[in-house]
Parts: structure tokens; C-alpha cells; sequence
């Protein structure tokens, strides 16, 4: 039974289950034109076998023709665009890594089937005896081309195009067809090159213009033929027959042919990550630097943070408000602009900072070929990087504390001291638990500073993976997925890109304890 409500003493109408005709077809009308632009974009998804974002975006799609199409969803159209963009734009990636963590994706690997059997069947080759033939060259107005060849042994002439199915000519040369006019011999010079990247005729009669011996053309035949029934590639050169093998089209004797790829190979990359040594060799190393970074990241950058709020709070000290301004400089450069003076300033040999050092201690730090070094540089331009963020949040927080608790404390005889151990620090953590917990997480993936300081150096010796000591686990990742000499492995690089998300899960679920446990703590005060 349906219920209504009472406003009034009357009963509300009941919420009409249709629209009207009018309204009905103002709404229909411009979803099906999305509707039939996302079809013909679906198929051309589909044809090329990008299965994976062609259903995020029919999910979509649908999701839409509900929110606008259904009364009862009503409310949601204020925010449909925001949930398509994320459907697109924010779930379509997570899950695509997800699937990338279980594919192949990589070098050699990088294109759907359909893709791949289209290059490979553009490849082609010279039979054996293959007549040639001299060619003379015509272009058009716009720039388009075609070929006059000429068989002595075949007694043969021909009128080829790109693209198109030769036709059989006599005679001579003339000086133009159909608006193509003839190249004269210094033309054809500087012609040349863009003659040799054109295929003129259609399969199976291929025409291309040799690049080593000059005014010779010769008839290229299709080298590889796909057999969707047998699923099979066949090498008309050689008789061969390729099969698809993970992702690889491989023949009887081993032999295989490039592109490759994509397919799902199962907990392969997993299967890497956990017994490949070039991996678990340095990875306990990197993960516990990277846990150690993190963490004094936060607590040197809200300490010193914290510190200079509560310096600034106080209501009597001079030209605090100009001086707060300019405490959020360092916040205000971006990472990419900071991070390459940090390094100038450090230099050994010219740097301002590694300067003054060596005056006062009678050498300067090694910051770029010590490890310990090159780790205290790294946390020194974090502090300065992060501090200004933890500041401004103090200060906001340090407003919101209640005077009375403070009074009472004074009351009670408690110290300054006392009283931002046991009232201040409890009552922030209420408000900047969560951001810390918050900064933790983007700090355990903080790969600009780590890249642009030292590229991870010093290298650790004795590890055949490239890996650096000051090198935290997603540049280490990205090391190996992308910089290891190999190319890129994608699939493996989302393997391990997962298996850091799991990590920081867990050990975010245990920063939110502790900070519900500080929260109770506060209630208390």
C-alpha cells in the first residue's frame, strides 16, 4: 500500500510514476542521440577488442538513461554528470589495473588481438623470381601519387595507385594522367623517399618502389593470411603456421612473431613478485626505508608545524600576521620547482648550503654518495616542503580549542607544558588524526621528491634489479617496471602497484585505530 504524507491536516498527492508525453519525449530526445553516439562508439571499442572500457562505458551510459528516464531517480540527476565521470575517470582505472595485474600488457604485448593480426597481415615480401619493373612517377595538385610501370620481361605495363586495383595501360609515359603530371628526373630525386613509404595497388598485388636500386619497382605479396577457423597465422613465404600461445603468435620450431598481444595469463606477475630474487632481494630493504620516510615525513613536518602554530598564537607577538604569510611560501612552489634548488643548494661543490657546512665543520655532507646522507637530504626537503601544510591546519585547529579547559588547568596549577601534553596535542589529534593518516599515505607514494633529488641513488651493490637506497617502493616499482632495460611490463608494474595498495590498506587501517583510540583518550579531557 502506498503511503502519503500529511501537510497541513490533507494528504500530499502521491508522486506520479511517468512523466508526461511533453516531458517524457524532452528527455528521451537527447539521450538517444547519446545513446546512438555511444553504440557507434561501442562498436568501434569492441571491433578493436578494448572490451574492458567499451562495458565501462555502456555501464555508464545505462546509468544515465535510469537517472533521467525513472521519476523515482529524480534526485540524482543534479549529480549525474559527476557519477558518470567518476564511473569513467576514477572506477574504470582501478579496475582496469586490477585486470592489468592478471594480463601480459607490456612491451610486445601492448595490442589487442585484432590489432595485432591487422599489423601482421600488412607484412609483406618478394616471392622468388618475382618479375620488376621500371617505374616513372606522377603527382597531383595535392600532393598525391601514382606509378607508370613497365615490365620488359613481362612485356607488361601498368597504371598503379594506393590503395587501389592496378589497371593495365600501353604505350609510352605520357606527360600526365588524370591531372597527375610526370616527375622529371631531379623531382623524382627528391620524391623518392616518400615514394618508398607507399604500397601502390591492393592486396594481393603490391607495388613498392625499391630503396636500393633507383627507378626499380618490384611486386610484394601479402606474407601473412589469419585463419579464424583454426585460429592460426599462415606464413605464405615459408609455409609456416603460427598459433597463439599467451599472447604470442609461436610455430612448431619456436619461432615467433611481433606485435604480441594482451591476454590474461592468471597469478603469473604474482607468481614473479614473490619469487623473482631481483625483487625480493631488496624489497624487504626498500619497504621498510619506505615505512621509516613516511613516517618521519609526518612527524618531523607536524612537529615543526605544530611548533610554529603555537609560536604564532599567541595574540601579542609583532607582525605575526605577515610572518604567518610568509611561512606558506614553501607550500605555495610547486614540488618539481623546489625540489631542483634543494639540490643546487646542496651541491657539494657549488651549493650555498653544502658551503656554509664545509666553513663551519670543515667539509660538507656527502648528499648524493652517502647513503645516510642522501636519506637525511631527502627528510630535510620533505620538512621544508611539508611544513607549511601542517601550519596552516595547526593554526586552523589551535582556533577551535575551547578557553574554559585551559582555565581550568591554569586553576589547577598545570605548567604550559602540561597543559599542551595533556589538552592540546589530545584535542588536535581529534581534528589532524585523519589528515596525518592522510599525509602518511600520500608520502608513501611521494615519488617526485624521491625521483628528483637522487633518482633513488646511491644504487645498493650486490643487486642485479635497479634499485637505489633512498629508492621507495613506487619508484622502485617504476624502476623495474619501466627502467630495468627490459621495456616496459606493464602487467607487472599493476601487479605490484596492487600488492602496494594492500600494504598501505593495512597499515592505514591501523593508523585509523590508533587515531579512534586518541579520539576516546580526548573525550575524557
Amino acid at each position: 500500500m502506498r503511503t502519503s504524507l500529511r501537510v497541513g491536516g490533507a494528504k500530499a498527492p502521491p508522486r506520479s510514476s511517468a512523466y508526461p508525453p511533453l516531458a517524457l519525449f524532452l528527455r528521451a530526445a537527447p539521450l538517444a542521440l547519446l545513446d546512438a553516439a555511444v553504440v557507434w562508439l561501442l562498436s568501434g571499442l569492441l571491433r578493436d577488442g578494448a572490451y574492458a572500457l567499451a562495458t565501462a562505458i555502456g555501464a555508464v551510459t545505462l546509468l544515465l538513461n535510469l537517472i533521467f528516464l525513472r521519476p523515482q531517480l529524480a534526485p540524482l540527476q543534479w549529480i549525474a554528470p559527476s557519477l558518470a565521470l567518476l564511473g569513467v575517470l576514477v572506477v574504470y582505472p582501478i579496475f582496469s589495473t586490477l585486470y592489468t595485474a592478471f594480463t601480459n600488457y607490456g612491451d610486445g604485448h601492448l595490442l589487442t588481438k585484432q590489432v595485432a593480426i591487422q599489423q601482421l597481415e600488412k607484412q609483406v615480401y618478394l616471392p622468388e623470381g618475382a618479375p620488376v619493373f621500371a617505374w616513372t612517377a606522377y603527382v597531383s595538385a595535392d600532393n598525391q601519387y601514382l606509378l607508370w610501370l613497365h615490365s620488359a620481361e613481362l612485356e607488361s605495363t601498368y597504371i598503379a595507385r594506393p590503395g587501389e586495383a592496378v589497371v593495365a595501360a600501353e604505350g609510352e609515359p605520357p606527360p600526365e594522367i588524370d591531372g597527375y603530371r610526370q616527375l622529371s628526373k631531379a623531382e623524382r630525386l627528391r620524391h623518392t623517399q616518400n615514394l618508398v613509404a607507399l604500397e601502390f595497388g591492393s592486396p594481393p598485388d603490391l607495388f613498392r618502389v625499391s630503396e636500393r636500386q633507383i627507378g626499380v619497382a618490384a611486386q610484394y605479396r601479402q606474407r601473412y593470411s589469419y585463419d579464424s577457423g583454426q585460429d592460426l597465422l599462415l606464413d605464405q613465404a615459408e609455409g609456416q603456421r603460427y598459433r597463439p600461445v599467451e599472447g604470442t603468435f609461436t610455430a612448431e620450431d619456436g619461432s615467433t612473431l611481433r606485435p604480441g598481444f594482451r591476454v590474461a595469463i592468471g597469478l603469473d606477475n604474482f607468481d614473479r613478485l614473490l619469487t623473482n630474487p631481483a625483487l625480493r632481494g631488496p624489497f624487504v630493504s626498500v619497504f621498510l626505508w619506505t615505512v621509516l620516510f613516511a613516517a618521519l615525513s609526518v612527524l618531523i613536518t607536524f612537529a615543526l608545524g605544530l611548533f610554529l602554530a603555537v609560536m604564532f598564537d599567541v595574540p601579542e607577538m609583532p607582525l605575526r600576521r605577515p610572518l604567518r604569510s610568509l611561512l606558506l611560501i614553501p607550500y605555495a612552489i610547486p614540488a618539481f620547482i623546489s625540489v631542483p634548488i634543494w639540490v643546487g643548494l646542496l651541491n657539494p661543490q657549488y651549493g650555498v648550503v653544502s658551503g656554509m657546512l664545509a666553513d663551519w665543520f670543515g667539509a660538507a655532507p656527502p648528499w648524493f654518495s652517502n647513503p645516510y646522507w642522501a636519506k637525511v637530504g631527502v627528510l630535510l626537503i620533505q620538512l621544508w616542503l611539508g611544513f607549511p601544510y601542517m601550519f596552516v591546519i595547526a593554526t586552523g585547529a589551535l582556533q577551535s580549542l575551547p578557553a574554559d579547559v585551559y582555565e581550568a588547568a591554569e586553576i589547577d596549577g598545570a605548567s604550559p607544558v602540561q597543559a599542551f601534553w595533556t589538552i592540546t596535542l589530545p584535542l588536535l589529534m581529534i581534528t589532524m588524526g585523519p589528515l596525518l593518516v592522510a599525509s602518511f599515505a600520500y608520502n608513501f607514494n611521494n615519488f617526485v621528491v624521491i625521483d628528483l633529488f637522487n633518482k633513488g641513488g646511491p644504487p645498493i651493490s650486490g643487486t642485479i634489479s635497479p634499485v637505489g637506497h633512498t629508492d621507495i617502493l613506487v619508484t622502485y616499482t617504476y624502476r623495474i617496471a619501466f627502467s630495468s632495460g627490459r621495456g616496459a611490463d606493464l602487467g607487472y608494474a599493476a601487479a605490484i602497484t596492487v600488492a602496494i595498495f594492500l600494504i598501505l590498506v593495512v597499515i592505514t587501517y591501523f593508523q585509523f585505530r590508533y587515531t579512534n583510540m586518541l579520539e576516546e583518550r580526548s573525550e575524557n579531557v
